[in-house]
C-alpha cells in the first residue's frame, strides 16, 4: 500500500495494519486481514464500481473513512463482535420483461471484507470443485461450458435436461450451506461472521427486512457460497455418471433419450429439493432435443454453436436504442458508446457460428449511423454542402438535399451512400460487426 488518496491505510499507522498475528491453520481471520490481502481486496472493489451501499457512503469517501476507523473495524473482526450493514435493494428487470431481478448492495466497507474473505477462501475451495463447473471460478468461463455442450453433443448426448432452480439465490437455506462451509473452515470467527452476512438483512425503502433465506446476488462473497453449496449437487452428478455442465445455478444435463432425460430429471429433482433444500421449477424444467436447448444465451445446431434468436434480438434493440435519433448526443460520443457496447456484446457472443444475421445486421447498423448524420445536419443547404464535400454529385446531393421523404428513407439512397461511405464511417470511428466477428472467429 501506498499513502495516496485512493489507498486504505488505516490511521496512518503500518504497525497496526499489519498486527502481528501469525497466521494459523485456525486462524483464518488473520490471513484475510492481512495488509496485502485487503488492499488487494480494495483495489478489486474500487475497479468494478459500484454504487453506495445503505450508509450512502461512496467509493471516493472510503479510504478517509478507513484511514480513521480500521483499526477499531480490524479489531471487532479479530473478536466477533463486527456487525455488517443490511444491503440495499436494487431491483431491475429481467431481459424480454419476463419479470424483475432483486439484487443487494453492500455498503462499501462489506464489499471489501467479502472480497478480502474470497481471496482467501477461493484457494481453499475451488481446487476441489467439478470440472464440469464454470460460473464465477479462475480462469474459467460461460464459453467453457459452451464448449463443453458442444463435446457433449458430439459424443453423441443428443438430448438435455435442462433444471431450472426456482429463485435460486433467494431460497438457499443458510443451515445447508454453513455445513457444507464448516467442512474446510475451522475458525469459527469467520464462520460466525460469513453467517452474519448471510442474515443481515436488506433495506427496502427505509425498513430493514430479514434474510433467512438466500445469499444477496450482488455480493463479493455470494458467488463462491453458490458453489460451495452446488458442488454436492456436481459430486452426485458424478457419481451417477452424468454429463452436465453448471454455470452457477444454470444446470444442464446430457443424456442420450428422452426416456432416459426423463428418469434423470426426476432423481435429481428429488435430490435437490430433499438434500439440498432447494426449489426445482417444475414448470421451466423439461428434457429437449439439443436443437431445442438454449443454454447461456446460445443454441445449438448439431455441433454449431449459435447466438440465440433471443439474444440477436436484444442485441438489435440495444443498437435501435444507441442510434436513436432523439438521443440527443453528439456523433463521436454516440459512436464512441456504441463501440464500447458492440465489443462486449462480440466478446461473448462472438463464438457464434451462424454469419448470416451478423452480414445483415452490419449494413442495417451504418444505415442507422447514416440516418443520425442526416439528423443532424437537419437544414437542407448544410446536407447538400455535406453530400458534395464527400464527393456526391451535384445533382444527387440537390434532389436528396431537398427531399421531404423521412430519415430512415433517405439514409438508403445513392446519395447517402456515396458520400456517407463504408470507408468515411470507418474514418468517423464506427466499429463494424462483421470485422468483429471475424477477427474473433480467427478469420482475421
Amino acid at each position: 500500500m501506498n499513502n495516496s488518496s485512493s489507498s486504505v491505510n488505516p490511521d496512518g499507522r503500518d504497525g497496526a495494519w499489519r498486527a502481528n498475528i501469525q497466521p494459523t491453520l485456525d486462524n483464518w481471520m488473520a490471513r484475510i486481514l492481512e495488509r496485502a490481502n485487503v488492499q488487494r481486496a480494495w483495489e478489486r472493489v474500487k475497479s468494478n464500481k459500484g454504487a453506495p451501499g445503505s450508509d450512502g457512503m461512496t467509493l471516493e469517501d472510503f479510504p478517509a473513512y478507513a484511514q480513521a476507523h480500521w483499526s477499531e473495524i480490524r479489531q471487532s473482526l479479530m473478536d466477533g463482535s463486527y456487525q455488517p450493514r443490511p444491503v440495499r435493494r436494487v431491483v431491475i428487470p429481467k431481459p424480454q420483461g419476463k419479470g424483475e431481478r432483486k439484487l443487494g448492495v453492500p455498503c462499501v466497507l462489506d464489499r471489501v471484507i467479502q472480497q478480502a474473505i474470497l481471496q482467501v477462501l477461493t484457494p481453499i475451495f475451488d481446487p476441489g470443485f467439478s470440472e464440469s463447473s464454470y460460473g464465477s471460478r479462475p480462469k474459467r468461463s460461460a464459453h467453457g461450458a459452451i464448449r463443453q455442450v458442444k463435446t457433449f453433443v458430439k459424443a453423441g448426448y443428443r438430448y438435455a435436461v435442462d433444471l431450472d432452480l426456482e429463485k435460486f439465490f433467494d431460497t438457499v437455506n443458510h443451515d445447508v450451506l454453513m455445513s457444507r462451509i464448516a467442512r474446510k473452515v475451522t475458525d469459527k470467527v469467520l464462520l460466525r461472521l460469513i453467517g452474519r452476512y448471510l442474515r443481515a438483512g436488506v433495506l427496502v425503502e427505509g425498513t430493514v427486512e430479514s434474510t433467512e433465506w438466500g445469499t444477496p446476488q450482488g455480493s463479493p462473497l455470494s458467488p463462491l457460497l453458490s458453489n460451495i453449496l452446488l458442488d454436492d449437487l456436481d459430486k452426485e452428478l458424478e457419481a451417477r455418471g452424468h454429463r452436465f455442465i453448471r454455470y452457477m445455478d444454470d444446470l444442464v444435463i446430457l443424456v442420450k433419450s428422452r426416456r432416459a432425460g426423463r428418469r434423470v430429471m426426476g432423481g435429481i429433482s428429488r435430490y435437490l429439493t430433499q438434500t439440498l433444500k432447494l426449489k426445482v421449477n417444475r414448470e421451466k424444467s423439461r428434457v429437449v432435443k439439443i436443437e431445442d436447448l438454449e443454454y447461456l444465451g446460445f443454441t445449438f445446431r448439431g455441433i454449431r454453436i449459435f447466438a440465440s434468436h433471443q439474444a440477436l434480438q436484444d442485441f438489435q434493440h440495444r443498437l435501435k436504442g444507441l442510434t436513436s435519433r432523439s438521443w440527443g448526443v453528439s456523433m463521436a460520443e454516440r459512436i464512441e458508446r456504441l463501440n464500447r457496447y458492440l465489443r462486449g456484446w462480440m466478446n461473448y457472443f462472438g463464438i457464434s457460428q451462424h454469419y448470416s444475421p451478423i452480414e445483415a445486421l452490419d449494413g442495417w447498423l451504418r444505415r442507422r449511423i447514416r440516418m443520425c448524420y442526416w439528423k443532424q445536419w437537419r437544414r437542407p443547404r448544410t446536407r447538400i454542402a455535406n453530400l458534395l464535400k464527400l464527393g456526391t454529385s451535384k445533382r444527387q446531393a440537390i434532389l436528396t438535399g431537398i427531399s421531404r421523404k423521412g430519415y430512415w428513407r433517405l439514409s438508403k439512397t445513392l446519395a447517402t451512400h456515396t458520400g456517407m461511405t463504408n470507408e468515411w464511417l470507418e474514418q468517423q470511428g464506427l466499429l463494424s460487426i462483421k470485422q468483429l466477428w471475424m477477427k474473433v472467429q480467427g478469420y482475421v
